[in-house]
């Protein structure tokens, strides 16, 4: 019964809310967790009290979970008895009242331009044969000029990308659609994909930009995770600071120190909260303070006559 619980808890988040694959998955890893601990203890998701939830809370700060890890799960937990209220399930929300440890703000991995240049210049040459070195180009590429999540990008539709566009529609969290403009360096990167794309009988009839012959249709994230930290050890580049999601970091705030605006930031990058992008000012103001030090004269001690 209680299995049933997720299950139709995940369900409607996917119709209400449009709840990715993933974030299902995530939710679904920690409701069973909790459902585990609740069993243990002789309940379940029906007849857990506030209490339980709470010692659930301590058993998680005990095994050393990551902030972040115990205010999601506590989130999920959340939603879940919101859902039951709602549902009529329950008749009361055990965790309504509850509060999470909050997440810390985590400043992202800084990248250089000049680490972007070599990671791009570097996707280029990688790969042995030249139909992957044009896909790994494009996807970089594309993925510098947009800023995109990438599920958004390994999951492009390729009609997305026909035609030269200027601009490229997103389909974001949530199902929502935003239009993100292409630099020229990235269209050439389509166009070329495309050509190569195209000759091949089975990606050609592909509704994907990047097909695959996976169960999913196109190129998964984890693959394109482990080709971007082999291609940032050979160009050199510290792999550790280099994700999929560094580079989306590095769209954010390198378009800021150029004088790009937060609002404009945030349409790119799909943020529904302003104060999500806000994070990226740390950047530009490090290089503000550091200018300061370097040039302000009562930045240095004053030198005194003899």
């Amino acid at each position: 019964m209680s299995l049933q619980w997720i299950s139709n808890f995940l369900e409607a988040q996917t119709a209400e809310f449009g709840a990715t694959r993933n974030t299902q998955e995530a939710y679904g890893r920690d409701l069973k967790d909790f459902l585990s601990f609740l069993e243990c203890n002789g309940a379940g998701f029906a007849s857990a009290d506030r209490s339980m939830v709470e010692n659930y809370l301590i058993q998680c700060d005990a095994i050393g979970l990551a902030t972040s890890t115990k205010a999601r799960r506590l989130s999920s937990i959340k939603q879940l008895y919101r859902f039951a209220f709602e549902e009529n399930l329950r008749k009361d929300n055990p965790a309504i009242q509850l509060r999470g440890p909050g997440k810390k703000k985590q400043l992202p991995k800084s990248m250089t331009v000049q680490d972007v240049e070599k990671l791009l210049q570097t996707s280029r040459t990688m790969p042995k044969q030249q139909a992957a070195k044009i896909r790994l180009t494009c996807l970089m590429e594309l993925l510098y000029a947009t800023g995109m999540r990438v599920t958004e990008l390994v999951g492009l539709p390729a009609a997305a990308a026909r035609g030269n566009p200027q601009m490229i529609l997103v389909c974001g969290k949530g199902g929502k659609e935003r239009m993100v403009p292409l630099s020229p360096g990235a269209r050439s990167a389509i166009i070329l994909w495309l050509s190569f794309r195209d000759q091949d009988e089975t990606s050609s009839k592909s509704l994907f930009l990047f097909p695959s012959r996976g169960k999913d249709g196109h190129l998964t994230r984890v693959w394109f995770h482990q080709q971007i930290k082999k291609l940032a050890a050979v160009a050199g580049v510290d792999p550790r600071k280099v994700s999929p999601h560094s580079l989306r970091h590095a769209f954010a705030t390198h378009l800021l120190a150029g004088g790009a605006d937060l609002r404009s930031i945030q349409t790119l990058l799909g943020h529904a909260d302003i104060a999500t992008t806000e994070i990226y000012t740390h950047i530009q103001d490090k290089r503000l303070r550091e200018l300061v030090l370097k040039h302000h004269p009562l930045a240095h001690p004053l030198k005194t006559g003899a």
